[in-house]
Order: C-alpha cells, then structure tokens, then sequence
C-alpha cells in the first residue's frame, strides 16, 4: 500500500487501493496489433513498431505496429478505392444500416473485451468504462445507424419554367485523428456519422491508446462492412497524423486534441487541397455557483466536472467560480468531497480516480501544480503523486487564484481546479469569457432569468444549467474561439460528411427545350 500527504488549509490522506500490494493484472490477452487497411491487419511498410504502455505500473503491454506516411498513401488507396468504386456509398441508406446495426450488435457482444482494453490502455476506471464510456459509444454509433436511410434533399421552388431539387451525397475520404482520453468514444463518435453517409475513413488512434481501434476495427469486418472502408492507422503525430492532414486525395479531416495540433492541422490543409475541417479544441471551461444554489448539490457537480476522467476531459471545468457569500462554505465542502475521491487501481470494484495516461502528462500536471504555487495560488488540497509505479496524482485543489495565472489559463488536462471568487453577475460573465478557449460552461442557480443571462453570455459552444457533463448522442459538440471550428454529434455532425449538390432542370414549354 502506498499513501501521501498534501500541504494547504486541509489536510488530505489518501490510500491507494491495490490488490495484495501489486496492480491486478489484466485478465485479455491482445490480438489485433497490426496496422488496418483495406479489411486486412498488416505490418508496416517500414517494419517499425511502438510499445504502448500501462499507465498503472509503467510497463509495457504490447508492441504495435507504427504507421508512417507510405503506410498512409496505401489506407488512402484503399478508402479512394472503396469510395469511387466500392459498393459502400452506393449501396441503400437501409442496407448500410442493417450493417451498422450488425456492427453495434458486435461491439456490444465484445463489451468486456473492449472495456478491458481501454481500462488497461489507458488507466481509466473499470467501472467508468463499463457504465459510461461503452455505452456511449454504442449509443453513438445506433444513433446514427438510424440516420442511414433517412439522408435526402429537398424540392426547390424555381423561378419560371424549371424544376429543382438538392442531393446530399458523402463528402469522399475522410481522415479522422482522435485523442487518447476517450478513445472508444471518439472512434465513434468520428467513424458512425462518416459511415452512415457512406464515406470511407483512414482513422489514426492515439499512439497512447490505439488498442480499441484495433479490435474493433477486426469486428468491422464480422459485421459485413466492405474492405477499404475502415482504415485503422495507429502511429504518431507528426508523420501519421501530418500524413493524413496534408494528403491530397482526403476529402475532409476530423480532428479532436488540442489547440496546439490544431493550428498544424490547419497550416497543412491550407497547403494541401483546402479539404474540409471539423476540429474539436482545447478548454478553460467555467462553472459558475450562484449564491441561491444548494451548496451540496454544487460541490458535487463541482467535483465530477473538474475530477472525471481524472481530470483529462476537454470540457473539465477547472475553473469554478462561487459567490463570495458562499465561497467559504464552497470551498470547504469540496475538499471534503475531494478527499473521498477513491484512487487507485483502475481493475478494482469501486475506484474511482486512477493514473494519468503517461509520463509526459503527469510531468505536466506536477509542473502546472508547482506554477500555482510560484504564481501565489494557496494549495488548499492534493498536489502530489504516489510513491511507487503508476501516474497517480490525487484530486487537486487551489483557492486564492486570480485570473491571469497560468492554472487559470492555461488547459492543464490533469485533476487540478481553481476556485475564484466573485460578486456580481456582470463580473462573472466577464470573467468567464476571458481566455482564448470557448467549449463549455456552467451555472447553478435556482433563478431562471440569471440562468438564462449567463448561458446567453457565454461564449461557449455547450453552456449546462444546473448540471455539468450531460451528454447525448444528438448534442453538439464543438467549440467558439480557439476551442475549435464547426460541431460534431447530433444531426450538425451529419453535416460535417455530407456535401450539398442542386440540381435544377427545366420543364418542357421552357425555352431551354
């Protein structure tokens, strides 16, 4: 067992939770390491592999094979050939359906393998994956499914003798880049909507967690999805990812991580072919807690915003503002509630705060931890690791912080919130809108008016109103500012994968004829 200690106002102890004293081992073995392409697992043209790790005891799992820019041309090959002459795109919306109902049906049957994998690639909360992550993919995916044969145009009104209507038809190849805090449900959340409008897509899975991808691009295949139309490339950013962003024959890229990678992206693709861009960004999200909310309910709203995931969700609101009449009170409570966060490792019944994905995260999260305290931020709970193996940081709170330091700007991807406080409802809104990202927000108040204000204020792509992390398949999902450009999710995610083509023909007495 291993335990520590934090400095600050309130002490905090936390166990780390451990079977016997040793991590649980995982109980799969991993069968699908290769690289996708066109219905087949592959070796790499280079032969070059990569280890991906376990973030709870830092060793490795297993070896993967890494894709690099010929391996790229080769998925692009497969995915232009399915397109332009694959039976996907012409097949009818109702029988892509049936097929992406068999897909669903499959994903569902292979749960606790897939569950297992994201668990042990990633170091997320067993438990969490079973009950949120899985069954969010799925409704992803069955959400669209049900689009599939309900995608058609309109009838225009023409002026004169003419007729006209409007088609809607897939945008092409799609390369689709996704991160590695919710990996099972972003390969959804990329490849369902692309798929129901009967595009193809060469996707690249985090490098940190490319283990579900892979085993559920084998069951693409189960299901009857045609080779070529699911390319699965694990590898890294630079060459994989700068691959696929600049690569002439792709049609639109679909990018989710950070801010940073973004702006590549786009230098890429303004050098490349102008192809279409949907990219979901960073976040420095606010919560705000008025004065007329019930405390207990907003500290734990607070704490599940700001600690799911162990802190690595985009839209984590690390930023909580609390009236001053109630910040005393708020900010007690919460690290109380902090404290019994349940850390440890992920396989075990009950934890609910496991490692951080790798070293170079947890360097980050430790760095930021220590800019808070050089920028005169009062540590009031956590900021410290475990002993021993595994990334373990606990749940971190900060009071005192002021808006123009760097853990009250800056996207830390880590459990560390700032606690602000503020007097006025025009103060806060202020507040809130200033820093460079605009992907979510809250309020808690129990007045609808003051509700409406701040949700119609903020410049944020999802504000939540007395809640915090509610999704669903048909939200949208998407940034203002540097948070990103257009909406992913619902019927806006449709959109991203379908072009828009009129057609107008004349009738016979035009004088056309």
């Amino acid at each position: 067992m291993a335990s520590t200690k934090s400095n600050g106002t309130v002490a905090g102890t936390w166990k780390l939770m451990m079977e016997d004293g040793q991590p649980i081992k995982s109980p799969i073995t991993v069968k699908y390491t290769k690289l996708f392409i066109n219905g087949e697992f592959v070796d790499s043209v280079s032969g070059k592999t990569f280890e991906t790790f376990d973030p709870r005891t830092e060793e490795v799992i297993t070896s993967v094979s890494e894709a690099t820019t010929e391996d790229v041309d080769l998925a692009v090959k497969a995915a232009r050939a399915a397109f332009d002459h694959g039976p996907w795109p012409r097949m009818s919306g109702q029988e892509r359906g049936r097929i992406l109902n068999k897909y669903a049906d499959l994903i569902q049957e292979h749960c606790e393998q897939l569950a297992t994998l994201e668990t042990w690639d990633g170091g997320k909360p067993l438990d969490i994956v079973k009950h949120f992550d899985m069954q969010e993919a799925l409704g992803i995916l069955r959400y669209y499914t049900g689009y599939a044969d309900k995608i058609h145009g309109l009838t225009l009104k023409m002026n004169g003798p003419y007729q006209g209507y409007t088609l809607q038809e897939p945008i092409g190849v799609c390369g689709q880049i996704i991160p590695w805090n919710f990996p099972l449900i972003m390969f959804f959340l990329k490849i369902s909507p692309a798929l129901a409008c009967g595009c193809t897509v060469v996707i690249k899975p985090a490098e940190l967690t490319p283990l579900t991808a892979l085993y559920c691009a084998h069951l693409s295949i189960e299901a009857g999805i045609p080779p070529g139309v699911i390319n699965v490339l694990p590898g890294f950013g630079e060459t994989a990812g700068a691959a696929i962003s600049s690569h002439m024959d792709i049609d639109k890229i679909a990018f989710t991580g950070s801010t940073k990678v973004g702006r590549l992206i786009m230098e890429a693709i303004a050098k490349s072919n102008l192809k279409d861009v949907t990219l979901e960004l960073g976040g420095k999200s606010p919560l705000i807690v008025m004065d007329d909310f019930d405390i207990d309910q907003a500290v734990e709203i607070a704490n599940f915003g700001a600690f799911i995931n162990m802190g690595q969700v985009c839209l984590a609101s690390s930023r909580v503002f609390v009236q001053e009449s109630i910040y005393d009170e708020f900010v007690r409570k919460l690290a109380e509630r902090a404290k019994k966060q349940v850390i440890g490792d992920p396989f075990k019944g009950g934890v609910q705060h496991g490692p951080q994905i790798n070293k170079a995260q947890f360097d980050k999260i430790l760095k930021y931890i220590q800019y808070g305290k050089i920028d005169g931020a009062n540590l009031l709970l956590g900021g410290h690791s475990f002993d021993g193996k595994g990334f373990y940081i606990e749940p971190t709170i900060f009071i005192d912080v002021e808006d123009n330091m760097r853990i009250a700007q800056d996207e830390i991807f880590g459990p560390v919130v700032s606690i602000l406080k503020f007097k006025t409802i025009e103060e806060v809104i202020e507040r809130g809108n200033k820093t460079i990202y605009g992907l979510a927000a809250g309020v808690l108040t129990k007045n609808i008016n003051i509700a409406n204000r701040v949700a119609r204020s903020l410049r944020a792509g999802t504000v939540w109103i007395n809640c915090y992390l509610v999704s669903a398949p048909d939200w949208a999902l998407g940034g203002y500012k540097m948070s990103g450009i257009g909406r992913e999710s619902g019927s806006y995610g449709l959109q991203n994968y379908l072009q828009v083509k009129s057609v107008i023909t004349p009738l016979h007495e035009s004088p056309w004829i």
